[in-house]
């Protein structure tokens, strides 16, 4: 065990791969406290602060993103500023992208490693902070809160699934749930590309997506570059077959080649008798990420997505994924499903020991996700309401029209969502909307079954929408 005094104040943050977090200013001092504990030939670390001057009685577990456990970077200081004992892991593996962990010396998939990351670690490290709180602060925690976008997005499930009484209130936004399925679906736009002998460039692939935003823009009743139901949107792409974009100052004419591997990207992948696998990224969403090329990430394809196939499947680390077979993939897709589901796929729909304990669950999916579609959440809620009914008592999901992968996009984002569980869960006070914000509008976001309908007036207010 290690403990560092932070002295606070203003704390700034490396660049990520993803983002540069701005400073944070007026953080209290903390201690933090590092946990190390061991199963069987592991070290995970729990790093817990302890805010010398504020504490609410609050602890808020900070979720991870990719490959990463945890995060004791903005978030968790955030959590600090705020006045939460702030708590994270690294569940023993390593950071971000980084999946040498996965095998053994042997070449087997490390079981140990895999199980903390999945599922065993998050629920350790709460166990372990309240307990350091109690001594540290002489009295128990008095509310529990999670909060994770992403990988932390499906850590706060699974804790609502296998751990229902580790907090009292879990924000799981853009979860990777499913994950046994997510993590092949998202390979299928390279699949497409490499097995129909066609590449389309990224340029051309934006046109498509600036295509299908123009067509369905205002199906919704107002033109705000936002395709409030992509699921609703029939653009085809092939009307765009013929027509003629600027790439890097030369002009290209779209193909027809281009049209038939944009319209498999956005129907997503099947199996040999062409019925849907998982559904596909969708229209309005950035293809990029999937379908293109990224500078800075390692070969084609989404990494993360790459990296299961490769260390967890083929247990081939570096192997070329774009060059599966069609009969590869979907050999692949299923033996993910048979061999890892019950350990990661975070999948279970049974919330009631859940909702037996008093927790209440917020999530928010952007419409427009281009890393992890919205599809398999909106799909993992119905198995939910197929299951136990009316669930909305304790579980509320929210669409965000225009919002890519836990922010950013076109479309208004939740400004304080945690604000909003805590008055759930303390006050009993329900969200009826999560008040969302973009650079330049606002827009409440609304729970499920209920979506945000424009009813007239300047569609960058609020009030210019109704839940219906």
């Amino acid at each position: 065990m290690d403990a560092v005094r932070r002295p606070g104040g203003t704390v700034t943050f490396p660049q990520t791969p993803f983002s540069a977090p701005p400073p944070i200013h007026d953080v209290p001092a903390y201690c933090e406290l590092t946990v190390t504990l061991t199963h069987q030939d592991d070290h995970v670390k729990v790093v817990v602060a302890l805010p010398e001057t504020g504490w609410s009685g609050r602890l808020q577990g900070v979720g991870g993103s990719a490959y990463a456990a945890g995060d004791t970077g903005a978030p968790f200081v955030q959590a600090v500023k705020d006045g939460y004992t702030a708590v994270t892991t690294d569940a023993g593996v390593l950071t971000g992208l980084d999946t040498s962990w996965a095998l053994t010396s042997a070449g087997q998939v490390n079981k140990t490693l895999l199980t903390n990351f999945a599922t065993r670690s998050v629920h350790e490290s709460s166990v372990i902070a309240k307990e350091v709180v109690r001594e540290h602060y002489r009295r128990p925690v008095s509310y529990a809160y999670w909060n994770g976008c992403s990988t932390g997005g499906r850590q706060g499930y699974s804790e609502a699934q296998n751990f229902p009484d580790d907090y009292d209130g879990i924000l799981a936004n853009a979860p990777a749930v499913n994950w046994t399925q997510f993590a092949v679906a998202t390979l299928w736009p390279q699949i497409v590309q490499n097995q129909d002998g066609h590449v389309v460039s990224n340029c051309v692939l934006a046109a498509f997506q600036k295509a299908a935003v123009e067509a369905c823009d205002a199906s919704d009743g107002v033109r705000n570059q936002i395709v409030d139901r992509p699921d609703r949107c029939g653009y085809d792409p092939r009307r765009l077959v013929g027509k003629v974009v600027v790439c890097d100052g030369e002009e290209v004419t779209v193909t027809t080649a281009d049209a038939d591997i944009m319209r498999k990207i956005w129907n997503g992948p099947t199996d040999e008798r062409g019925k849907p696998l998982w559904p596909g990224l969708p229209k309005g969403a950035d293809p990029i990420w999937l379908a293109g090329t990224l500078p800075g990430f390692p070969g084609p394809g989404f990494p993360v997505a790459a990296a299961w196939v490769q260390s967890f499947l083929l247990k081939q680390p570096g192997f070329d994924t774009s060059k599966l077979t069609y009969q590869q993939y979907r050999d692949l897709f299923r033996q993910s499903v048979r061999e890892y589901d019950d350990v990661i796929g975070t999948s279970n729909p049974d919330l009631s020991a859940f909702r037996r304990s008093g927790g209440r669950l917020i999530t928010f999916v952007g419409s427009n996700d281009q890393l992890i579609p919205p599809g398999g959440t909106l799909k993992y809620r119905e198995d939910v309401e197929r299951r136990m009914g009316y669930v909305n008592n304790f579980y509320r999901l929210f669409l965000a029209p225009g919002v890519d992968h836990c922010s950013g996009g076109n479309g208004a984002a939740p400004v304080n969502p945690l604000g909003a569980l805590v008055d759930w869960v303390e006050r009993g006070k329900a969200p009826a909307v999560l008040a969302g914000a973009s650079a330049d509008a606002t827009r409440d976001l609304c729970p499920l079954p209920q979506y945000s309908r424009y009813r007239g007036g300047d569609p960058k207010l609020a009030s210019s929408y109704r839940c219906a």
